[in-house]
């Protein structure tokens, strides 16, 4: 089906009944409905909108124009993508056309609103003039936004979903395709712009935007005062995730008294794209009910914007631009530029329904081993040996660990030391450390697996150290103004250079091939900063080079395709869609030992989906059971890896511990598969955290809850309450330091913890 600019009239009801999906139709005949009734009871209430529509436009005397409140709207097309409706609107002909996004089961609540439509794709270019008062502040509805015009757009359906293609042209005779696409089944969806330039002339973008959404909140004829939220997900080293709730009129969103540009611009600057912020946000309408969210794959500079001229709101994202991210693109004739995809989700609920909708569509991209199936438990030794492994300290390890539920064992940093170096200044050359390992790593490996464990190792193979012999190829590091970008002690291999791909195709595939490792943790512990050369800006330089990064990833996966590989960035600080896509699992945090664990943990899984998020529990020969068990619970949340003074535990200390790994292995169906919802009030120190939290995952299915509970830093005789789905329940097992008493209704479980620092894990089975 093709719509174009010129041919608008009867195309919008036509297409929209034409877009509504078959499996709407197919479910409700399952369901026992004739054609009248799926009219009436599915269709009907579905084309409100576009009959309100069809007949505001009648009253103006067209078929597809109307006003509303003075504003000349055109509503182009609604499309139907599961439970959203992606709404295409102009301002009459030669305007800007935007997008709005609302569930479907709300259309008939959109109200009438006086605001400008905000342009589907955020483009300028060098020579663009800047609206008024943007200048330094933002890059969005420059010069070439104003001279865009419609072509044409389509959709192309099929069995696996819907992609809606807009075509615009800008003045310079640039093609700009705007995509939206809906995967059957799922609840978020991919936008991103590809520009072609078919003109005459080379074009410098300064910006081109992956989404832009207008029109926010549609349920509200005015600016919604005091009912509009911006969600975001702040991040630092041992910090990540902490969610951050700010009311528009906080942050200066509110319309001012003539249509003067407000805008606030944030992102991350550099190779860290979860430093400072998750490239992640939410806008809330809490008088609705309705949550809006995004996330940008993307593993280097990126910005989002939420702005505003009058009563309308607009969110819009991508690439960091020139001002934020030092980034223009020269696109010469014939050439083409796609940004980043980016993930756009709407909802009924709040924060976290529209993250789960956001993690969910991660489940597409998913390609991990078989083994990776069961979700095992991995022992780390970095907190055992503390940089410094060895045949003796590891074999002592494989024989403590072996019979304890462990799969992975995975030989941490400092394997490669050569004489005068330590870990972290030491790596680069990847040559095995023979003063340690005189015959090799054969012998060991064998160990590990003799014990049933597959065994694993510690690269950061982007990065030079100071006392590595490669931190002297200057010719094949990263620069930044023809001088080797050097960030605490370390340098960066420059991957657009074919001599760096050979290079570490030898010192690191050829390795793991050679000694028959099964899983690679990856870490990359500093960022390059604003770019580098070798591009026409700073800005594309980086993006380049982490493109090509990401190429070397993907070779690793082809070369070894049974590879588990961990994604590990000073902790969480790569924990965004386009790195989770290319590794089985991510270091949640560096906030290995610390009371803050718990907290990060359920933070960080409105970002990915906990079956990839590697949670540590250090375990101290001091701690006592509920020590213990406080740290082995906040691992429920994710994955488990363990690491720490496991020869000195005690016989009653090793119980808590087995004890932990068998409820996590009953609880992986859950943490595979479900819906999470975190309870507890604002925790404000991470470092000194009092009240409480409870993290309730319920299955897709809803035959199994699992809750993680957690008090903190105070004692307190009130039970823990968590509410419950509608359904019975029992408790089919429970983890905790002691035996707590536990409540179950129909309606909620209480769970009392009343020491400091104690915790609980449930496991709840539905009974009929």
């Amino acid at each position: 089906m093709a719509w174009t600019a010129d041919h608008p009239g009867s195309t919008p009801p036509k297409s929209f009944f034409e877009s509504l999906p078959r499996e709407l139709q197919e479910a409700a005949q399952i369901d026992g409905l004739g054609w009248f009734g799926i009219f009436v009871r599915i269709v009907l209430p579905l084309s409100k909108a576009v009959l309100a529509t069809m007949i505001l436009f009648s009253a103006a005397g067209a078929t597809s124009t109307g006003s509303v409140k003075g504003v000349v709207v055109e509503v182009l097309t609604d499309y139907v993508l599961g439970d959203t409706i992606a709404r295409y609107m102009q301002p009459g002909p030669g305007g800007p056309v935007g997008m709005m996004l609302f569930p479907a089961s709300m259309a008939g609540q959109v109200a009438e609103k006086s605001s400008a439509i905000d342009s589907l794709v955020q483009i300028k270019t060098v020579g663009d003039t800047y609206p008024g008062g943007s200048a330094g502040r933002s890059l969005r509805n420059g010069g070439t936004v104003a001279t865009l015009t419609l072509e044409s757009q389509f959709e192309d359906r099929t069995d696996a979903g819907v992609t809606v293609v807009t075509l615009l042209r800008t003045h310079q005779g640039c093609l700009v395709e705007h995509h939206l696409r809906w995967q059957s089944g799922e609840a978020a969806l991919d936008s991103f712009a590809v520009l072609r330039n078919e003109g005459p002339d080379t074009v410098t973008l300064e910006l081109l935007s992956s989404f832009s959404l207008t029109g926010l909140t549609p349920f509200a004829g005015d600016d919604a005062p005091g009912d509009l939220i911006l969600h975001r997900l702040r991040s630092a080293w041992s910090g990540e995730g902490r969610l951050v709730s700010d009311h528009v009129e906080d942050l200066s969103l509110e319309p001012a008294w003539a249509s003067w540009e407000r805008c606030l611009r944030f992102g991350q600057v550099g190779s860290w794209p979860v430093q400072g912020f998750f490239p992640t946000a939410f806008l809330e309408d809490s008088r609705a009910g309705v949550c809006w969210g995004v996330q940008i794959a993307h593993p280097a500079s990126w910005q989002i914007e939420l702005g505003r001229t009058d009563a309308a709101l607009n969110l819009s994202g991508g690439l960091a631009d020139r001002e934020l991210g030092h980034w223009t693109k020269s696109v010469a004739p014939g050439e083409e530029f796609r940004t980043p995809v980016a993930y756009l989700t709407v909802t009924q609920g709040g924060v976290d329904d529209a993250a789960h909708r956001l993690t969910a569509r991660h489940q597409l991209f998913l390609d991990v081993p078989a083994v990776e199936e069961a979700l095992p438990v991995i022992f780390n030794e970095y907190c055992t040996t503390w940089g410094s492994p060895s045949p003796q300290n590891l074999g002592a390890i494989v024989d403590r660990l072996a019979g304890k539920g462990i799969r992975y064992l995975v030989i941490d940093s400092g394997w490669y030391k050569a004489e005068g170096s330590e870990w972290f200044n030491g790596h680069g050359d990847w040559a095995l450390d023979r003063r340690t390992f005189p015959d090799g790593l054969t012998e060991v490996l064998d160990h590990v697996r003799s014990a049933g464990m597959i065994p694993g190792i510690w690269f950061e193979f982007e990065t030079v150290g100071s006392r590595a012999t490669s931190f002297t190829l200057t010719d094949h590091l990263v620069k930044r103004d023809g001088v080797p970008v050097t960030v605490g002690g370390r340098r960066f291999w420059d991957f657009r250079d074919p001599f760096v791909i050979g290079y570490l195709k030898d010192r690191v595939i050829d390795f793991l091939k050679a000694n028959g490792f099964g899983y690679l943790k990856v870490d990359y512990n500093n960022s390059i900063g604003i770019g580098c050369d070798g591009a026409e800006s700073l800005g594309e330089g980086l993006r380049q080079q982490m493109a090509a990064v990401q190429g070397f990833f993907r070779m690793i996966r082809e070369e070894m395709p049974e590879l588990v590989i961990e994604n590990c960035a000073s902790g969480g600080h790569r924990l965004e869609p386009s790195m989770l896509a290319l590794t089985s699992m991510s270091s949640f945090s560096d906030a290995h030992e610390c009371a803050e664990i718990p907290i990060i943990a359920a933070n960080v899984q409105r970002a990915l989906l906990p079956r990839q998020s590697q949670i540590w529990a250090v375990l101290r020969a001091q701690d006592s059971p509920q020590r213990l068990a406080y740290s082995l619970t906040a691992t429920m949340l994710g994955r488990m890896c363990l690491s720490g003074d496991i020869h000195e535990l005690s016989d009653e200390q090793w119980a808590v511990v087995s004890r932990a790994i068998t409820f996590y292995r009953a609880a992986v169906p859950v943490i595979k598969n479900g819906v999470s919802h975190r309870f507890g009030p604002k925790v404000s120190s991470y470092r000194h955290p009092e009240g409480w939290q409870a993290v309730r995952r319920v299955s897709n299915d809803g035959a199994q809850i699992l809750v993680v509970a957690h008090r903190f830093g105070a004692a307190e005789r009130t039970p823990i309450e968590v509410a419950l789905p509608p359904g019975r329940y029992e408790v089919s097992d429970l983890y905790s330091h002691r035996g707590i008493v536990v409540k179950l209704t129909e309606e909620l479980v209480a769970v009392e913890l009343n020491e400091p620092f104690s915790a609980a894990a449930l496991l709840l089975t539905q009974t009929e």
